[in-house]
């Protein structure tokens, strides 16, 4: 059996420990360690894999799989902006494209440099009456325009930078 080594191995045990070890319960064992970390690393599937005495591949196909899980470490902030019809008829796409290049993400990448922030695209937010939507960190934000979503991370990395 694998013995943490790092925080985060340590945290993830823990947390499978509470599950019993179960297999039956690897959705939701990946589900709390993803809630916890935003994202599953390699290592951490392959301790829920010996700890649940499965395949990596296994646990592996689960996580890519499922929409929900993510294998790329994500940013502080999650930004989600809508893509649905209702919001992409009010001009979404702009407001994608503005905080994609204010974040300087190229090619696949989803994360800024800096680890700041994460940008995706979602089906729908189910705010339709108030588009285009977006949220950060699950907050609501209507009646986008690309000015007005960047506005909203330069505040952000005003906080941030004040906490510092």
């Amino acid at each position: 059996m694998v013995v943490p080594i790092n925080k985060e191995l340590t945290r993830a045990n823990e947390i499978i420990e509470t599950y019993g070890c179960d297999q039956s319960n690897l959705i939701a064992i990946m589900q709390e360690i993803q809630a916890e970390y935003k994202y599953l690393s390699e290592d951490t599937l392959t301790l829920i894999a010996e700890k649940l005495g499965v395949s990596t591949a296994k646990v592996y196909s689960v996580a890519t799989f499922y929409e929900n899980f993510s294998l790329e470490a994500k940013g502080k902030y999650i930004i989600k902006v809508c893509a649905g019809t209702a919001c992409h008829v009010r001009k979404s796409q702009p407001i994608y494209d503005a905080i994609h290049d204010y974040l300087g993400l190229t090619g696949k990448k989803k994360t800024s440099a800096d680890g700041m922030f994460t940008l995706e695209t979602v089906a729908c937010l189910g705010a339709c009456g108030l588009a285009p939507v977006m949220t950060i960190d699950g907050e609501v934000h209507s009646k986008m325009t690309p000015e007005a979503a960047l506005a909203l991370l330069e505040d952000i990395r005003k906080k941030e930078d004040a906490a510092v």
